[in-house]
């Protein structure tokens, strides 16, 4: 089935036939004590919230989240943000869709990202940090899960390739900010590649994805230790203070203890790289914001995890001089000019008007 309405075009008052793809779906309570069906539909525009008011029950046992779904409603505006309201929908089989209408990805090509980090980390002087991150991503499953993996579950560069946009992105900002803080780049370039990459193992693959049972038991910071013990065993003689410098900055890198982080940072290239993760982090969240919050109008609605509503037009620009008016005279207060033109055409209307005595 051809896909012809995307969510980035869906406005209030639409009519909605299509597929899409259940991000969510859940019973909820309503004030009237009735149940209604909770959905989060997506495609590779964006999401949108959708209500089904009748039925919800029959549906929950029929639809599950990861399923293709034809969908019937039209969409509102409830609290200055669209809403689809579904009046039917119902699950489509493999083959009556094209994956890719439903899936979101990073802007770049992963194979052009996974070059660009690559050339990066060969041009490192420290040998063995060097060496050891490209004997990590020569693994053929770490390359295979990087280029495809999100960074997170729903927010965190949460579409297809979006880890590796975000290890690519912070270890850009680490070789040109090591330099002008004058810090050891190869460290922080290490703690911007290996912080986030043990996230191929701590969530699912797929356009939902959901915390492993090793994600959820031992997370990405500490299997990030597993990866630097295995990989620099293989190597001949790895410094082991270099090994305890690389472990301290995996395990700081969230910063503070109360965002889940082990150790805080200790030295200025652990404290790097949590700054560095932090403002990639956050000005991704900006961009998603802006390109997808259903909000009419240039504010966002209240974005939780931001602690803000978010502005999402474009700042004015001006790139040359205003012209200035062309009379030399200062124009009266509350002038408008416009209201020249009026008086003009109102006196030519009225000059041969004559009162009859």
């Amino acid at each position: 089935m051809n896909k012809t309405q995307f969510v980035s075009q869906l406005n209030a008052k639409d009519d909605v036939l299509s597929p899409f793809l259940v991000k969510y779906i859940g019973a909820a309570v309503g004030k009237d004590g009735k149940s209604y069906l909770n959905v989060i539909l997506a495609d590779s525009t964006g999401e949108i919230e959708a209500r089904k008011w009748q039925g919800a029950e029959l549906a929950l046992s029929r639809i599950s989240s990861g399923d293709v779904v034809i969908v019937n409603g039209k969409v509102n505006q409830f609290q200055n943000r669209i809403q689809l309201i579904i009046s039917e929908m119902s699950k489509l089989d493999q083959g009556q869709f094209l994956p890719e209408d439903y899936i979101q990805k990073a802007s770049s090509a992963p194979e052009k990202m996974f070059n660009e980090l690559t050339e990066i980390i060969k041009a490192l002087d420290e040998v063995y940090i060097r060496d050891l991150l490209l004997l990590i991503l020569s693994d053929f499953e770490i390359a295979r899960r990087l280029k495809i993996w999100q960074a997170g579950k729903t927010i965190h560069h949460a579409y297809q390739s979006g880890l590796l946009e975000h290890i690519l992105s912070c270890t850009t900002l680490a070789v040109t900010l090591s330099k002008h803080y004058k810090v050891n780049t190869s460290y922080v370039v290490a703690g911007c590649v290996l912080h986030d990459l043990c996230k191929i193992y701590e969530l699912t693959e797929g356009p939902v994805v959901d915390y492993t049972e090793e994600g959820k038991l031992i997370g990405h910071l500490v299997k990030g230790l597993e990866i630097i013990d295995h990989f620099s065993g293989r190597m001949k003689s790895f410094p082991y203070q270099v090994k305890m410098h690389l472990k301290h900055i995996l395990l700081a890198h969230h910063g503070e203890y109360e965002y889940g982080s082990p150790k805080i940072p200790h030295t200025s290239e652990a404290y790097l790289v949590h700054l560095i993760d932090l403002m990639d982090s956050k000005m991704s969240s900006f961009e998603q914001v802006k390109k997808s919050d259903p909000t009419t109008g240039h504010w966002s609605n209240f974005i939780k995890h931001l602690d803000r509503i978010v502005y999402k037009n474009e700042l004015p620009s001006f790139k040359h001089y205003m012209e200035e008016p062309s009379s030399s005279a200062p124009l009266e207060k509350n002038h408008h000019p416009a209201d020249s033109s009026k008086k003009t055409a109102l006196g030519n209307l009225l000059k041969d008007f004559k009162i009859d005595e």
